[in-house]
């Protein structure tokens, strides 16, 4: 869900910025990407004087903004029921957003509102499972030449597994 805010944020800034390309607005918007995607604890200065510059110059910007820092505070309660009202809170705000990038995010959010909420229960996410799996698909890609399955499962076992190799193999 965080991934979908921090695009819908930056489909904003860049519309903004096509709008105000050549103007003091344009230039508040320039280079603030990152500024505007950050959690507050990843900031730099830098980034904090720029985002305090896009408040100051450009407020449709600054308003896109928010809505992403508050959805991040809406996931992070530990209680299901608070956290259960603050999405609803954030859900109800970005239904009458007139920003389409999070209406659209919303209305994501809403089909997926079940999966979300059991997140804020558990706490666990399949990100190790992807992560594995890309790790899969490259070995899988590297194996490309091999001429049956036997020897990419090998591989497999040999990237993947704890095999112990005897003589171990030469690190770099």
């Amino acid at each position: 869900m965080q991934r979908l805010a921090s695009e819908a944020v930056d489909k904003v800034r860049r519309t903004l910025w096509r709008e105000y390309r050549d103007s003091p607005q344009g230039n508040a918007i320039k280079r603030s990407r990152w500024a505007l995607l950050r959690r507050p604890w990843n900031r730099t200065d830098r980034d904090d004087e720029k985002l305090y510059e896009v408040q100051r110059t450009n407020k449709p910007l600054y308003r896109g903004h928010l809505p992403n820092a508050t959805l991040a505070d809406a996931l992070d309660h530990r209680q299901p029921e608070q956290a259960r009202d603050a999405l609803q809170e954030w859900l109800s705000w970005a239904s009458r957003c007139r920003r389409a990038p999070f209406v659209r995010l919303a209305n994501t959010i809403r089909k997926h509102e079940e999966g979300t909420l059991a997140y804020i229960n558990e706490r666990v996410t399949n990100g190790i499972v992807e992560g594995f799996n890309n790790r899969l698909r490259m070995i899988c890609r590297r194996a490309f030449g091999f001429h049956s399955e036997r020897p990419v499962i090998g591989m497999l076992f040999l990237c993947c597994g704890d095999i112990p190799l005897y003589p171990p193999l030469p690190t770099h």
